[in-house]
């Protein structure tokens, strides 16, 4: 999922000013920023009675199911036309995705309301760690599902650094070396090792990444 992190005030009241917009609609997310507790509906009810202390009218808000699906989107707008409609803009509090996608499925100048941190994994309610950075060209399969790629802050894929000591990370001291981790799993499975890596081809990382499923099913 995406983390998100609220983003700072000031901005988003710069944003409203630079067009005037006096009156505002809201836009939460039901999937990532619900579960990372920054868009769901608690949120924007805060954010509304925030606006209204500030002087804004907030003339509406929906929390899509999901806010980066554009045809969601768009049924969402369709719902709440009337406030849309009555808005001078449109905050959204969901990842950058899904402000895009408002952005394409709304007419009004749309804004964020958060910032979009890493692609999480779910430690457990309100706890998230990175663990995948979409690279296109993934090692999980050699390094026992651990990647070295994000788990290592300096991003080593055949060893630890000389640092490291005692197993535990040099940068992260409170965290144990990422490959000492590897090593450790493979082990436990009963696994020889993952040999040494070649560089990462850092080409197949798509930006920006379009991926057409229905040409796929065409070529079958």
């Amino acid at each position: 999922m995406i983390i998100t992190r609220p983003r700072d005030w000031s901005r988003i009241i710069e944003n409203l000013e630079s067009i005037g917009a006096r009156r505002v609609f809201l836009m939460g997310c039901g999937q990532c920023a619900t579960v990372a507790h920054t868009g769901g509906e608690p949120e924007l009810r805060e954010t509304a009675e925030r606006l209204g202390e500030a002087g804004y009218e907030v003339t509406g808000w929906t929390v899509g199911e999901v806010t980066c699906h554009l045809n969601g989107t768009k049924l969402e707008r369709r719902k709440h036309q009337e406030a849309i409609d009555a808005a001078d803009a449109v905050l959204v509090l969901a990842c950058g995705a899904g402000v895009q996608t408002t952005a394409d499925a709304i007419a009004k100048p749309v804004f964020p309301g958060l910032e979009s941190l890493f692609l999480g994994t779910v430690i457990r309610n309100g706890v998230f760690e990175e663990r995948c950075q979409t690279c296109g060209d993934c090692v999980l399969d050699k390094t026992a599902g651990i990647c070295p790629v994000t788990t290592c802050p300096k991003g080593l894929l055949n060893g630890p650094c000389g640092g490291m000591w005692n197993g535990m990370c040099e940068v992260l001291t409170d965290r144990e070396c990422t490959h000492v981790r590897i090593r450790k799993r493979l082990a436990e499975q009963g696994r020889t090792g993952k040999g040494t890596l070649a560089p990462k081809d850092f080409s197949t990382a798509l930006k920006p990444g379009a991926v057409n499923i229905r040409d796929r099913k065409d070529e079958r």
